[in-house]
Parts: C-alpha cells; sequence; structure tokens
C-alpha cells in the first residue's frame, strides 16, 4: 500500500477565510497508563506556502528511531506549537472524551501563550468528533477533519510533536516502575504490562477506572 503524503490543500484553501489555523491532534488515548496528549501545531498564510518537511507523516507512520528528528523538523516548520496534557486521574474523574477536551484547550492555551489570538482562527481537530468546544473557557470555531493526521500537513505536525513528548514522558516514568516497561509499550496494553499490572498491581499513572488488567493489546 502505497504511503499516503499529508499536504497543505486544505490548509490553503481555509487561510482565504481566516487568518490563522490552530491543527490538534491527539496521542494516548487508549493507554492503559499515563496522560493523554494533545499536539497543537500553528499555521499561518505564509507558512502555508512553505514546502512540507520531507517524511513528514501522521506519527504512526514514522518510525519510533526516526520520530524525534521529525518532531524537531516539524516545531521549527510551523508558526508555534505545544502540548496539552490530561493526566491518568483526570481520565478517570471526568471520562476519556472530557479530558481529550482538557488536553485540546490547554494545546491551544499553549499556542495563544506564543502570541496568537482565537480571533479569525480555524481549529482543525483530527477525526470526526469536537471534543474541544464544551470544555474550552473561549470561544472556538473548530472543523474536524477525518483523517487529518494522514492528509493535512499541519495535523500531522501537531501528531508527531505530541507522540515524541507523549513517549518521551513515559520512558521517563521507566526507571521508576521497571516492572510495566513504559520505555517499550509506552503505557499501551501490550502482553507485557497487562501481565505486570496483574502481577504488581497499578501504579499511580494508571487509569484505575480502567478494567485494564483484561484489556486488549491496542496497538
Amino acid at each position: 500500500m502505497a504511503v499516503v503524503e499529508p499536504t497543505l490543500r486544505l490548509e490553503r484553501q481555509l487561510l482565504k477565510d481566516f487568518d490563522l489555523i490552530i491543527a490538534l491532534d491527539e496521542v494516548g488515548r487508549g493507554a492503559l497508563a499515563g496522560p493523554v496528549a494533545v499536539g497543537a501545531a500553528l499555521m499561518d498564510a505564509r507558512g502555508s506556502r512553505r514546502r512540507v518537511p520531507e517524511g513528514l507523516r501522521d506519527s504512526k507512520m514514522i518510525t519510533e528511531k526516526r520520530r524525534p528528528e521529525m518532531a524537531e523538523r516539524a516545531q521549527a516548520w510551523v508558526s508555534a506549537s505545544g502540548v496539552g496534557w490530561s493526566t491518568a486521574d483526570e481520565v478517570d474523574e471526568v471520562g476519556i472524551m472530557r479530558a481529550l477536551g482538557l488536553a485540546a484547550s490547554r494545546a491551544v492555551q499553549s499556542v495563544v501563550d506564543h502570541g496568537a489570538s482565537l480571533d479569525r482562527t480555524l481549529i482543525i481537530l483530527d477525526g470526526n468528533h469536537d471534543y474541544l468546544s464544551a470544555v474550552h473557557p473561549a470561544s472556538v470555531t473548530v472543523r474536524t477533519v477525518i483523517k487529518g493526521d494522514r492528509d493535512c500537513a499541519s495535523v500531522s505536525a501537531a501528531s508527531v510533536i505530541a507522540k515524541v513528548a507523549r513517549d518521551g514522558l513515559m520512558a521517563s516514568l521507566h526507571p521508576e516502575h521497571p516492572a510495566y516497561h513504559w520505555d517499550r509499550n509506552k503505557g499501551y496494553a501490550s502482553r507485557e504490562h497487562r501481565e505486570a499490572i496483574r502481577a504488581q498491581g497499578l501504579s499511580p499513572f494508571h487509569r484505575a477506572s480502567w478494567a485494564i488488567a483484561e484489556a486488549p493489546t491496542l496497538f
């Protein structure tokens, strides 16, 4: 199967009506441990005329070895970027969809903190569900795009930025909780992770509200 290369076709079209685009994509939705993260990438009309970095893809289509370099290139390519987080405790407290909204709101705010205004700004959200609008404290204009992380280069950038940030966080937690092998599985439901949960119980970083010991492998 041929690899789909993301383009800026949609972004250029949308920037005829908006001054800025903030592209969002989440990682960690299906993990058993650790936070959910949402990456944000800011694009303006000038930025949309830049060449897409060679090799930029949805983060799932980039090898783990190459992701850090690609994340650096993506950050340098967009006007501004950031990552918003929602903890495992927040997932337990409010549910995964609202936790995604909180992380997305924090990602948007991280870009606003770089000087971006939400006036005449469109937010592209990967997927088919707007989990941001009900959570963000300010009014936002959101367009959901199915397969946005595959087709839209700005969303691909947000995807790889978030993926590298979250993977790095989970790897940094491994020495404190080595039994779960988060350096390898990044908190997802690998066989070794589930077996460790059965043997060791839950850590403070697990999503305790989920029946996770019997969860299927999600990657």
